[in-house]
Protein backbone atom coordinates (compact mmCIF):
# COMPACT_ATOMS: atom_id res chain seq x y z
CA UNK A 1 0.00 0.00 0.00
CA UNK A 2 1.40 3.74 -1.13
CA UNK A 3 -0.45 6.32 0.99
CA UNK A 4 0.58 10.43 1.47
CA UNK A 5 0.05 9.83 5.11
CA UNK A 6 3.51 10.41 6.92
CA UNK A 7 2.14 8.63 9.54
CA UNK A 8 1.83 5.06 9.17
CA UNK A 9 0.99 2.51 12.88
CA UNK A 10 1.17 -1.08 11.76
CA UNK A 11 -0.89 -2.89 14.96
CA UNK A 12 -3.70 -4.85 16.23
CA UNK A 13 -7.30 -3.85 17.33
CA UNK A 14 -7.43 -4.38 21.07
CA UNK A 15 -10.72 -2.74 21.73
CA UNK A 16 -13.37 -2.08 20.09
CA UNK A 17 -16.42 0.00 21.71
CA UNK A 18 -19.32 0.36 19.32
CA UNK A 19 -21.82 3.26 19.85
CA UNK A 20 -24.94 5.03 18.32
CA UNK A 21 -23.35 6.31 15.27
CA UNK A 22 -19.52 6.15 15.75
CA UNK A 23 -17.32 3.23 16.57
CA UNK A 24 -13.91 3.79 18.78
CA UNK A 25 -11.41 1.67 18.00
CA UNK A 26 -7.78 0.79 19.90
CA UNK A 27 -4.78 0.02 17.88
CA UNK A 28 -1.93 -1.64 19.91
CA UNK A 29 1.63 -0.66 18.60
CA UNK A 30 3.90 -3.56 18.67
CA UNK A 31 5.92 -1.33 21.66
CA UNK A 32 2.50 -1.18 23.37
CA UNK A 33 1.87 1.99 22.72
CA UNK A 34 -1.79 2.51 21.79
CA UNK A 35 -3.68 4.62 18.92
CA UNK A 36 -7.00 5.45 19.35
CA UNK A 37 -9.40 5.79 16.05
CA UNK A 38 -13.01 7.27 15.67
CA UNK A 39 -14.71 6.03 13.07
CA UNK A 40 -17.88 5.34 11.84
CA UNK A 41 -20.01 1.95 12.12
CA UNK A 42 -20.34 1.71 8.86
CA UNK A 43 -17.10 2.17 8.07
CA UNK A 44 -16.12 -0.54 10.70
CA UNK A 45 -18.27 -3.33 9.23
CA UNK A 46 -16.96 -2.46 5.67
CA UNK A 47 -13.41 -3.36 7.42
CA UNK A 48 -14.41 -6.37 9.50
CA UNK A 49 -12.68 -4.45 12.39
CA UNK A 50 -12.78 -6.58 15.55
CA UNK A 51 -10.29 -7.72 17.92
CA UNK A 52 -6.91 -9.03 16.68
CA UNK A 53 -7.44 -7.97 13.17
CA UNK A 54 -4.32 -6.50 11.82
CA UNK A 55 -4.54 -2.61 10.75
CA UNK A 56 -2.38 0.32 9.50
CA UNK A 57 -3.54 3.79 11.50
CA UNK A 58 -2.76 6.70 9.10
CA UNK A 59 -2.08 10.43 10.48
CA UNK A 60 -1.14 13.25 8.20
CA UNK A 61 1.88 14.61 9.48
CA UNK A 62 0.10 18.23 9.65
CA UNK A 63 -2.49 16.97 12.11
CA UNK A 64 0.01 16.39 15.01
CA UNK A 65 0.11 19.02 17.18
CA UNK A 66 4.05 18.72 19.55
CA UNK A 67 4.00 19.56 23.63
CA UNK A 68 6.89 19.71 25.44
CA UNK A 69 5.43 20.77 29.01
CA UNK A 70 1.60 20.36 29.28
CA UNK A 71 2.01 22.40 31.69
CA UNK A 72 -0.22 21.13 34.39
CA UNK A 73 -3.05 21.61 31.18
CA UNK A 74 -4.89 18.47 30.48
CA UNK A 75 -6.03 18.36 26.49
CA UNK A 76 -9.53 15.99 24.95
CA UNK A 77 -7.02 14.79 22.30
CA UNK A 78 -7.32 10.81 23.21
CA UNK A 79 -3.66 10.00 21.48
CA UNK A 80 -0.53 11.59 23.47
CA UNK A 81 2.41 9.34 22.37
CA UNK A 82 5.69 10.31 24.26
CA UNK A 83 9.38 10.32 22.76
CA UNK A 84 12.49 11.89 21.73
CA UNK A 85 13.11 14.14 19.16
CA UNK A 86 15.59 12.32 16.57
CA UNK A 87 15.51 14.44 13.67
CA UNK A 88 14.36 18.45 12.65
CA UNK A 89 14.26 19.00 9.10
CA UNK A 90 14.10 23.06 8.89
CA UNK A 91 12.48 24.61 5.57
CA UNK A 92 11.56 28.31 4.60
CA UNK A 93 8.50 28.56 7.14
CA UNK A 94 7.88 24.73 8.43
CA UNK A 95 10.00 21.88 9.60
CA UNK A 96 9.33 18.30 10.16
CA UNK A 97 9.79 16.67 13.78
CA UNK A 98 10.28 12.90 13.95
CA UNK A 99 9.72 11.51 17.30
CA UNK A 100 11.03 8.08 18.28
CA UNK A 101 8.73 6.14 20.52
CA UNK A 102 9.58 3.94 23.28
CA UNK A 103 8.49 0.67 21.41
CA UNK A 104 10.32 2.19 17.80
CA UNK A 105 7.90 3.27 16.18
CA UNK A 106 8.53 6.90 14.77
CA UNK A 107 5.90 9.85 14.36
CA UNK A 108 6.34 12.62 11.76
CA UNK A 109 4.95 16.22 12.87
CA UNK A 110 4.98 19.16 11.01
CA UNK A 111 5.27 22.35 12.84
CA UNK A 112 6.20 26.34 11.99
CA UNK A 113 10.08 27.15 12.36
CA UNK A 114 8.67 29.45 15.29
CA UNK A 115 7.53 26.42 16.84
CA UNK A 116 10.45 24.59 16.73
CA UNK A 117 11.80 27.80 18.34
CA UNK A 118 9.10 28.41 20.76
CA UNK A 119 9.15 24.81 22.15
CA UNK A 120 12.96 24.59 22.23
CA UNK A 121 13.03 21.46 20.45
CA UNK A 122 16.62 19.93 19.44
CA UNK A 123 17.51 16.55 18.97
CA UNK A 124 17.00 14.36 21.94
CA UNK A 125 14.40 16.68 23.33
CA UNK A 126 11.90 14.79 25.13
CA UNK A 127 8.06 15.38 23.19
CA UNK A 128 4.75 14.55 23.27
CA UNK A 129 3.39 14.31 19.46
CA UNK A 130 -0.88 14.59 20.41
CA UNK A 131 -3.43 14.24 17.72
CA UNK A 132 -7.41 13.62 18.11
CA UNK A 133 -8.63 10.12 17.45
CA UNK A 134 -10.81 11.51 14.27
CA UNK A 135 -7.76 12.53 12.52
CA UNK A 136 -7.30 8.39 12.43
CA UNK A 137 -7.50 6.48 9.26
CA UNK A 138 -7.57 2.62 9.55
CA UNK A 139 -6.58 0.42 6.75
CA UNK A 140 -6.78 -3.57 6.65
CA UNK A 141 -5.41 -5.96 3.96
CA UNK A 142 -7.32 -7.38 1.36
CA UNK A 143 -7.35 -11.22 1.43
CA UNK A 144 -6.18 -13.00 -1.08
CA UNK A 145 -9.78 -13.98 -2.22
CA UNK A 146 -10.95 -10.42 -2.92
CA UNK A 147 -7.64 -9.52 -4.91
CA UNK A 148 -7.69 -12.44 -6.99
CA UNK A 149 -11.76 -11.39 -7.51
CA UNK A 150 -10.81 -7.85 -8.18
CA UNK A 151 -7.96 -8.91 -10.38
CA UNK A 152 -10.29 -10.98 -12.94
CA UNK A 153 -13.02 -8.05 -13.19
CA UNK A 154 -9.99 -5.90 -14.22
CA UNK A 155 -9.41 -7.91 -17.33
Amino acid sequence: MKASARNQFFGKVSEVSIGTVNVTVVVSLKGGEKIVAMITKESADSLGIKNDVDVVALVKAPQIIVITDFGGYRVSARNQLKGTVTRIQKGAVNSEVIIALTGGDTITATVTNDSIDNLALVLGAEATAVFKAGSVILGVALSSTLLNISSCLAM
